[in-house]
């Protein structure tokens, strides 16, 4: 999109861009989403940025009203395969704040010099500009729901030092960590007790098709790590997370309505989460694990359009526009599931996953680490092969992976199917483009064959 394009958006208050880019206004220092309510500024006054990160390096702080820095991220990280969107995904997931600019550099491949040269030269931001964005984010999250003390909240969000989280707060919403706080909105379960977990609104743009996620899920539940409960329409996908920290048990609820957010074209809307925390420290990478199960950060607008327009899909996404397909938080797990089944991977963690210091009802058991089901010989041989490769860091399939690295490498492990390595691919690592072998498909679905099969699936038209 050009300019005068991005300033049509913004005045039609167009949700659909929501994430994709920001705007600030000169008059007023401060920076917002396309979908944002307020009057629409002039244009003349109006600077256009492709992430929060490079508004806030230019001085603009948050509008307290559209809150952009709660937007979903860009469907553009998700598909892209280069070194900036793997760089993305990998600073989502907190590798900046675990491991340092240098550790995101080693992650890539790349030199921190080469990794802060492509993201500032494209995003306007470098690594350390976009990390501290997602920290201010998460400080912001932590005050405005939990009663945790400030000084707690700021090493929880990442931060080194109070200090350094009280002048990026100012920095970022022209207010004090306690007036952030007192500003939270009123209603409904406002802060988190002792407890009761921190709740979050994990956030999506256009239509999402919670049912089918859920019925998805439900299928496949793990017995001791998953589980969903309660009635279509109202149920809860209840799960446990390994995390670098300590561990976690995340809750979502489903919607059969999704809320709308704002009041722009094709808004979107949100899922209820709560997550049980050992460690705040680990509430980022959560949380982009939820959001990667869940398909939060996809495109509905772009990948309907292209799948509507082949007669054979152009039904199933009329009748299921929005359609998800969902992820994994653990790279083992939809091998686990594919070669063994739910029953036997429920087995498999009774067996080699660790249990829960203290069980939550049915969840009693983390998935089993690479290293331990490589030892245990208690996996058929593919998923013992690959526990290996993950183990001894042979193959990556962390969301910085390189996808056309980690296909070869599927392939070349002993026993591994064409079929199986197409399910780890769409969901450990979210390609949009894995045509699993049998599936016969026109060019014309590219880039989104993984929708365009998800849809068969959800259909009945085509098997797993």
């Amino acid at each position: 999109m050009d300019e005068d394009s991005r300033y049509e958006a913004v005045r039609s208050r167009d949700g659909r861009f929501d994430g994709a880019f920001f705007f600030a206004v000169e008059t007023t220092g401060i920076y917002c989403r396309p979908s944002c309510p307020a009057v629409t500024p002039r244009r003349r006054n109006v600077r256009f940025y492709p992430t929060a990160a490079a508004a806030q390096r230019s001085g603009f702080r948050a509008c307290r009203r559209c809150r952009p820095d709660a937007v979903p991220g860009s469907a553009e990280w998700n598909v892209r395969a280069d070194v900036v969107g793997r760089a993305m995904r990998l600073i989502a997931d907190g590798v900046v704040d675990r491991e340092g600019v240098a550790g995101l550099a080693a992650r890539l491949g790349y030199s921190a010099r080469q990794v802060q040269r492509q993201l500032t030269a494209e995003l306007g931001a470098g690594p350390v500009a976009l990390a501290r964005a997602q920290r201010a984010h998460t400080a912001r999250v932590l005050l405005q729901t939990t009663e945790m003390a400030v000084t707690e909240i700021a090493f929880a969000a990442g931060f080194a030092s109070v200090r350094q989280f009280n002048q990026t707060v100012r920095e970022v919403y022209a207010a004090t960590p306690t007036e952030v706080r007192a500003a939270a909105p009123r209603g409904g379960a406002r802060r988190a007790t002792a407890g009761t977990g921190i709740p979050l609104r994990l956030a999506h743009r256009g239509p999402y098709q919670a049912a089918a996620v859920l019925d998805q899920l439900a299928r496949e539940a793990v017995p001791g790590i998953e589980e969903v409960t309660g009635r279509p329409g109202a149920r809860t996908y209840r799960r446990t997370l390994r995390l670098p920290y300590g561990t976690g048990i995340a809750a979502v609820a489903e919607r059969p309505r999704a809320p709308r957010t704002g009041t722009g074209r094709h808004p979107g809307g949100w899922l209820d989460a709560r997550l049980h925390l050992t460690d705040p420290r680990d509430l980022t990478t959560a949380v982009q694990r939820l959001r990667r199960l869940f398909d939060l950060d996809a495109d509905p607008y772009a990948i309907d359009e292209r799948l509507c327009a082949d007669p054979r899909l152009a039904p199933l996404v009329a009748a299921r526009p929005g359609l998800r397909a969902p992820g994994a938080v653990d790279p083992l797990e939809p091998a686990a599931r594919a070669l063994l089944g739910p029953a036997g991977c429920g087995r498999l963690v009774q067996e080699c996953g660790k249990r829960l210091d203290t069980p939550n009802g049915t969840l009693t058991h983390l998935f089993p680490e690479p290293a331990a089901l490589a030892e245990a010989g208690a996996a058929p041989a593919p998923l013992a092969a690959l526990s290996a490769a993950l183990a001894d860091g042979a193959l990556r399939l962390d969301p910085g992976a390189d996808r056309g690295d980690a296909r070869r490498e599927l392939r070349a492990l002993p026993g591994m199917d064409p079929a199986t390595a197409a399910v780890i691919r769409a969901r450990a690592l979210g390609d949009p483009d894995v045509l699993p072998p049998g599936v016969r498909a026109p060019d014309a679905w590219r880039p989104w064959r993984t929708y365009a099969v998800q849809h068969l699936y959800v259909a009945g038209e085509s098997p797993r």
